[in-house]
């Protein structure tokens, strides 16, 4: 009779990197995993002999890393790429983004576009995203249909969307939703302000109270919470050509020249709290993040694209996380691409930029008891990467080879909670054929109610 221990998946790696502790690459280690959890990491060889697991997974030439974290994105945009790009942020997102939003923004294209972009961030390596849409509901529904790990943003504004009418619109929908995800394992909602359809401070306050008796996150975005760097007045006219109101009855949306130091005087400034985007903080502002135990989460790619050379600032307590912002902006769900741009961009090491993107973004969506590192009791979100030739380079270049060479396409096998997603490559959990015929179906669709 056996006296192994039942596992019922065991990895076997080239390389593991657990994340926690830093800096550290094992050869030849494995991960065992029992009902979606990490039970046990050691040396290949031991592990074999204390489990006996119903599935053997050997990967010879590949790093087994936790799963990469997607802080920022927009998911359903997969379906606006191709748009012209040009900065600044706010210019591109109320003259080129906004109208295609108002003629082709609905229920059915947030769950075609997040479907969409699910697949392409499984395919990179990505188990955990936090999204911002207007119908976040059909965002939850379809990250939970593909069993990924989601932080989906409740969407709150003073002027009219496509989701509600109003502020107090926004967040009764809001708090409705909040009822039905509050005890789901893998997703989490947190609050989101929508600055480019009007944010007045009377609403920011009314943000911070739900979000104190839900005991829930917030997130804005600094540089659309400035506003256009032009005028106050170019903001309202933003607003009101978002909204379809007139100059009269248009929501104002007051440009915030410091907006950390004015969310601070709100309260906002705290653990909880997360700045995206740092292009419009000095040294001070940033500081105060830090003294106030707030996050930050950098997009470099998109702020690149739209103009914008703010480094990449790593908080103490792994408080900075990466996102890839919206695709329509980067062009790409591709964290490991963001990985690499933010070490060139900012100078930071190959382990601390690999940190951002796993621990790191677990720490700013408040999930760091659940994933970001391989150890035992957190869940089994896990990546796997072929490094073919470079699997053979010393144990001290393993990081650098990750950060700075490896891509997406590298990405071989995915586990969420321990069920695989992607396998040689290939996505498990989707048709793809169906999904390749997304992108066209909606550009035809977009083209004919532009046309009409």
């Amino acid at each position: 009779m056996s006296t192994r221990e039942c596992a019922d998946l065991l990895i076997e790696a080239r390389w593991l990197l657990p994340i926690a502790p830093a800096n550290t690459a094992l050869a030849d280690h494995a991960v065992a995993v029992s009902a979606g959890r990490i039970v046990a990491m050691g040396p290949a060889a031991q592990l074999r002999a204390r489990f006996e697991s119903r599935e053997r997974v050997v990967r010879e030439r590949h790093a087994l890393l936790p799963g990469l974290v997607n802080a920022y994105t927009r998911a359903c945009h997969t379906l606006l790429r191709g748009l012209p790009v040009r900065g600044p942020r706010w210019r591109w997102l109320t003259e080129t983004l906004a109208p295609v939003e108002q003629r082709c923004l609905s229920a059915d294209f947030v769950r075609d576009g997040t479907r969409l972009g699910l697949a392409e961030m499984l395919r990179a390596g990505i188990t955990c995203f936090a999204d911002l849409s207007l119908f976040p509901e059909e965002a939850a529904r379809a990250a939970a249909a593909a069993h990924m790990r989601a932080s989906i943003g409740l969407p709150v504004a003073d002027a009219p969307t496509a989701w509600a009418e109003n502020a107090t619109a926004h967040l009764a929908r809001a708090e409705r939703l909040w009822d039905e995800y509050r005890s789901d394992s893998r997703i989490g909602l947190y609050f989101a302000p929508l600055t480019v359809h009007g944010m007045s401070e009377a609403l920011l306050m009314r943000v911070r109270r739900v979000a104190d008796e839900l005991d829930a996150r917030v997130a804005v975005h600094l540089a659309e919470l400035a506003g256009p760097a032009e005028s106050a007045d170019a903001a309202q006219l933003a607003v009101r050509a978002l909204a379809g109101d007139s100059v009269q009855d248009s929501a104002r949306a007051p440009r915030f020249a410091r907006p950390l130091r004015q969310l601070h005087a709100l309260g906002l400034l705290r653990p909880g709290f997360t700045a995206i985007g740092a292009g419009v903080c000095d040294g001070a502002d940033l500081e105060l993040v830090a003294r106030h135990g707030a996050s930050l989460i950098a997009c470099p790619q998109a702020d690149l694209r739209l103009g914008a050379r703010s480094a990449v600032v790593a908080l103490e307590g792994n408080r900075t996380g990466l996102g890839t912002d919206s695709p329509a902006a980067a062009g790409a769900l591709d964290v490991l691409a963001e990985v690499r741009t933010a070490a060139l961009q900012s100078g930071l090491g190959a382990g601390e930029a690999l940190r951002m993107a796993t621990l790191g973004g677990a720490t700013v969506l408040g999930l760091q008891a659940q994933i970001g590192s391989i150890e035992p009791g957190k869940a089994a979100d896990l990546t796997c990467i072929d490094l073919g030739a470079l699997s053979s380079q010393p144990a001290a270049a393993i990081q650098d080879a990750i950060t700075f060479t490896a891509i997406r396409s590298q990405v071989s096998d995915v586990w969420t909670s321990g069920r695989v997603a992607v396998s040689a490559g290939r996505l498990v959990t989707f048709d793809e054929e169906e999904l390749a015929g997304l992108p066209a179906r909606w550009a035809q669709r977009i083209r004919m109610e532009a046309a009409a």
